[in-house]
């Protein structure tokens, strides 16, 4: 593993260890989708979710259009869980799974989200502890790049996917680096149905919820760490808010289908 992705999962795990606030559901950089072209759909939310609009709304454009009622989901990379919730609550599915690396993400999600038939699993993306085609839907919202192997990740999102089924994923890599993970997804075994550069989007979310992002970690993370939390945030002056706010970096969507029957 990389210096760079080794010290993104020690955030990861540090944050889910050290911050046990239930309400702090998503770390996802969000989405604004009028900023796109054409604009996103409207996403009709429970007062309760409304602070989480900006995060729930990258979720709802990466599953735009893929059924999720009656169907067993997985999202890889679960976090602090408010995803897979989201996805539980909203689409009925029959089953949702959270899978994640990180032991404290896992064990709080355990404790604070509720959904029918959700359920949150310790496991390796590029190992998952889960039989062949065991879901209909699989899900991964900003963590591949913290994965050592794409390749091996698109392998094993191949192998528990049954027939038909689908994959949807969003996530942030280098302008230059994007030629590279098209590649990788147009050879993962599985059909490319749609890829979208929405950068844009992330880009104005990234401006409009950076002052309450800021604040959040004043309150929420222990003044030792609330350095380290900045960039992690992306919040104005990081890295990853500049490249992205400035064109360095981009922010891809794409939906990719198994061969076998119309998942429809």
């Amino acid at each position: 593993m990389t210096p760079g992705r080794l010290a993104w999962r020690l955030c990861y795990e540090l944050l889910a260890a050290q911050v046990r606030r239930p309400e702090w559901r998503f770390m996802n950089y969000g989405l604004s989708p009028d900023a796109l072209d054409p604009p996103g759909p409207a996403v009709a939310l429970d007062p309760r979710d409304e602070p989480d609009r900006l995060c729930i709304q990258l979720y709802a454009h990466t599953v735009h259009g893929v059924p999720l009622e009656g169907r067993d989901v997985l999202e890889v990379g679960c976090g602090r869980g408010g995803g897979t919730e989201y996805l539980a609550r909203y689409g009925g599915p029959r089953s949702t799974t959270g899978l994640d690396f990180s032991r404290s993400a896992v064990a709080l999600c355990r404790r604070h989200r509720r959904a029918p038939g959700l359920r949150f699993v310790w496991g390796d993306a590029q190992a998952m502890p889960f039989p062949d085609a065991s879901f209909d839907v699989v899900v991964n919202v900003e963590s591949s790049h913290c994965y050592p192997s794409m390749e091996l990740f698109l392998a094993e999102v191949r192998r528990v996917l049954r027939p038909g089924g689908t994959f949807a994923w969003a996530d942030l890599r280098r302008a230059d680096a994007v030629p590279r993970v098209r590649r990788q997804l147009g050879a993962a075994g599985l059909t490319v149905v749609s890829e979208q550069d929405i950068t844009a989007g992330v880009a104005r979310a990234l401006r409009l919820d950076d002052a309450r992002k800021a604040a959040l970690v004043q309150a929420w993370i222990p003044r030792p760490f609330r350095r380290a939390i900045r960039p992690f945030a992306a919040l104005e002056g990081t890295p990853n808010h500049t490249g992205l706010t400035g064109g360095d970096m981009r922010y891809l969507s794409a939906r990719l289908v198994a061969a076998g029957p119309t998942n429809g």
